[in-house]
């Protein structure tokens, strides 16, 4: 996925459902706080969003333009619809999200905005996830000078997560 994709996943789920505000996480979600993404992080072809003030809604984004849907098949790219507790961010992220003001459809009048987390809480939610990909992730955004793993550690206590997947978390930031 790339950035004018992401673009038009959000502002067709604002026309779909006639909301303008949604979140988006996952890993795509660097597409909102980046300018200059290594394509190793952006290997995806789903943004996952919810909109913001009725995060249920998000079955219908899912429906209208998620994966295996006429948008998807047309495009090659898709919305996956999910909920708020789906990435494990740590707490202060709303504070720290990144605003994206999306360019509206030709012909809407829908005003599209996705709220991305800042680098280090999109990673610090993939590696608590643990997934070999997440960490792979996590790896390509220090290695290409995204993330500080001094502010990765400092927020690892901020987690939503237990103890053992903190101690997992630390040590998989050593190992960045």
């Amino acid at each position: 996925m790339n950035r004018r994709q992401f673009e038009h996943v959000i502002a067709a789920a604002a026309n779909i459902i006639g909301l303008d505000e949604f979140v988006v996480i996952g890993s795509q979600a660097v597409l909102g706080t980046v300018a200059a993404i290594p394509d190793s992080m952006l290997v995806s072809m789903e943004a996952d969003v919810y909109p913001l003030q009725e995060p249920e809604r998000a079955v219908e984004v899912d429906g209208a333009l998620g994966d295996g849907s006429q948008f998807q098949r047309t495009f090659g790219y898709y919305a996956h619809g999910v909920g708020p507790e789906t990435a494990k961010l740590p707490r202060g992220w709303k504070d720290r999200r990144v605003r994206v003001d999306v360019p509206p459809r030709p012909g809407s009048k829908r005003r599209p905005v996705a709220y991305c987390p800042e680098i280090h809480d999109l990673v610090l939610s993939k590696l608590a996830a643990g997934r070999e990909r997440d960490i792979d992730y996590g790896r390509e955004a220090k290695a290409h000078g995204l993330v500080d793993p001094g502010v990765l550690s400092e927020r690892v206590g901020d987690l939503p997560v237990s103890e053992e997947v903190r101690a997992r978390v630390l040590s998989l930031i050593a190992t960045l």
